[in-house]
């Protein structure tokens, strides 16, 4: 009895963490300067901001260390300017999406090391196969259903996901005027989505169906357990 319940919370944990890795798998995708700057040169940045190519780069480049590694600063000037190019506003917000980031990679780091551990632990088990199988698929479905809430109605999906993570009033900036919202406009946004949503489909799908088969397949795998407990 023990047995059976151990792997039923092997099972329900690898059906639980799988879904997250594979997100946070997709996202660190696309946090790099190569995607970002691609994706700002489609959204004309240098046009919306007024700055040459070379110091967009220069800016993101000095945002995105300040983000990924830190200190939360995002304090970068440009050679000449008496002023940060973001604002106390813009910065504060910037600290509150890297302390969101960090939350998230911390949540995803320890899904990661549960699932290997779960994996090794159990390793040719036909059950925690299926359950990443499950897991896979039912982000599947997800991927599409938010997907396309984002693709058919951006603003507003955009909107509540901030709504969700960050404090009101924290997150509204005038395009007009605030480089943030120039630096990453909403083409940038919506297109980067679409980005890290395909790529999320695109592993999901893959782990569905290489685990759906290993889970049908790994009778007689090293260490997988021939007699006892029901697979």
């Amino acid at each position: 009895m023990n047995a059976l319940l151990a792997e039923r919370v092997a099972a329900v944990a690898t059906g639980v963490t799988t879904p997250c890795v594979i997100v946070a798998v997709a996202v660190l995708l696309f946090l790099n300067p190569i995607w970002v700057g691609f994706d700002q040169d489609r959204s004309d940045v240098a046009g919306l901001t007024g700055y040459t190519p070379a110091q967009v780069r220069a800016v993101t480049g000095s945002i995105l260390s300040d983000l990924v590694f830190g200190p939360p600063n995002f304090d970068v000037t440009l050679p000449g300017a008496s002023a940060p190019v973001l604002d106390a506003s813009e910065r504060s917000h910037m600290a509150d999406v890297r302390k969101v980031l960090l939350e998230l990679g911390i949540f995803a780091l320890i899904a990661a090391v549960l699932l290997a551990v779960v994996g090794v632990e159990g390793r040719g088990r036909r059950s925690l196969w299926r359950a990443a199988a499950a897991g896979a698929r039912v982000l599947t479905v997800g991927v599409i259903v938010v997907g396309a809430a984002f693709a058919l109605f951006f603003d507003r999906a955009f909107e509540l996901f901030h709504e969700i993570f960050f404090a009101p009033g924290t997150y509204m900036f005038d395009p007009r005027t605030e480089k943030l919202v120039q630096l990453f406009p909403d083409q940038f946004w919506s297109e980067t989505s679409v980005a890290i949503a395909a790529a999320v489909l695109v592993l999901a799908v893959a782990v569905a169906v290489v685990a759906g088969r290993l889970g049908s397949e790994s009778v007689g795998m090293p260490g997988a357990p021939v007699t006892g407990v029901p697979r």
